[in-house]
């Protein structure tokens, strides 16, 4: 959701709605709104799990968009905004939204809004950067936040000293990730890791391949711990980098940490955040960035115990 109420009649903006995999043009233009977005927000409008799933041929939602002028314009004209409604299998459906910077404050998102409630899903929804006009616009229909992603941020210069070597468990030993041998293992590590959490614990083969196939993807910084003797996997740490743009340098990421139950405790999620925090650094990565879940108090304090500050936030927003 990315623009504030606005009383223009919602027949000036028509909106188009579409399921199945969006046709190449389309898609383009999506994306394209998408990047104007980011640039002019300095956050996404959609989720990384939104775009893979526009980009595969079985995308599962429904894409609604509106383009600019009033009624009627032909097809061709410029996207003015662009909603996506994603099934939420077991969970409540959900919804993101982003309008082009021009077009903004003048209807576009009322109606793309109004649009994927009409379908009745009541889906929750995301602000990314909680904007001021995004909590306008959920305002509007009845929502309210009801959870908190934060962004948070390490900055190497920053450190007043060098953070420690991990130190892994007895019986334990780091390598890399290897394709065609790895993928099974980490899935079901994976779901036991995150079994109630609401995006990563869901993961399936067909995500884990597609985020394989990104251009970021990079095995040497998908770091997994095993035992020795039996080489069960116990825990990971999968970095990413962040390609720079614009004169901005890389940023590295904690994509995802993550501890199977009976290894939990015993300090293996430090260890293996400072491995990972390592290896970005040998990168020559000044900056890292993560998410983590607001109330995830341990984890918030072991970030920060660590350097990280927040420095954003994404919020969920619901139906009260």
């Amino acid at each position: 959701m990315s623009e504030p109420t606005a009383t223009n009649d919602l027949t000036n903006w028509p909106v188009e709605e579409s399921a199945g995999a969006p046709a190449s043009e389309l898609l383009q233009e999506v994306l394209r709104l998408a990047a104007e977005s980011r640039e002019a927000d300095g956050n996404p409008p959609f989720s990384e799990q939104t775009l893979l799933d526009l980009r595969s041929p079985a995308f599962p939602g429904h894409l609604f968009t509106c383009r600019s002028g009033d009624g009627g314009e032909p097809s061709g004209a410029p996207l003015a905004g662009a909603a996506v409604l994603i099934p939420g299998g077991d969970g409540p459906a959900v919804a993101e939204l982003a309008v082009h910077p021009t077009y903004r404050g003048k209807g576009a998102g009322t109606a793309l809004a109004a649009a994927v409630l009409a379908t009745g899903a009541a889906p929750s929804a995301w602000s990314h950067g909680n904007h001021e006009a995004a909590g306008q616009l959920a305002a509007r229909f009845g929502y309210a936040p009801v959870r908190e992603l934060w962004k948070m941020r390490l900055t190497r210069s920053s450190l007043d000293e060098p953070l420690p070597a991990p130190v892994l468990p007895p019986g334990v030993r780091l390598r890399a990730f290897e394709p065609g041998r790895d993928e099974d293992a980490w899935l079901a590590a994976n779901a036991a890791a995150f079994a109630h959490h609401p995006e990563q614990g869901s993961l399936t083969r067909a995500d884990l391949d597609a985020r394989m196939a990104e251009d970021w993807f990079d095995p040497a910084g998908f770091l997994l711990a095993e035992r020795t003797d039996d080489g069960a996997l116990l825990g990971f740490h999968w970095t990413k980098v962040h390609a720079g743009s614009a004169g901005h340098p890389d940023v590295g990421e904690v994509y995802v940490v993550g501890v199977v139950p009976e290894a939990q405790g015993t300090g293996l999620g430090k260890a293996l955040t400072l491995a990972g925090i390592d290896h970005l650094h040998r990168a020559g990565l000044e900056s890292i960035m993560l998410y983590v879940d607001a109330d995830n108090a341990p984890a918030v304090a072991l970030y920060r115990r660590l350097g990280f500050v927040r420095w954003d936030v994404d919020v969920m927003y619901a139906k009260r």
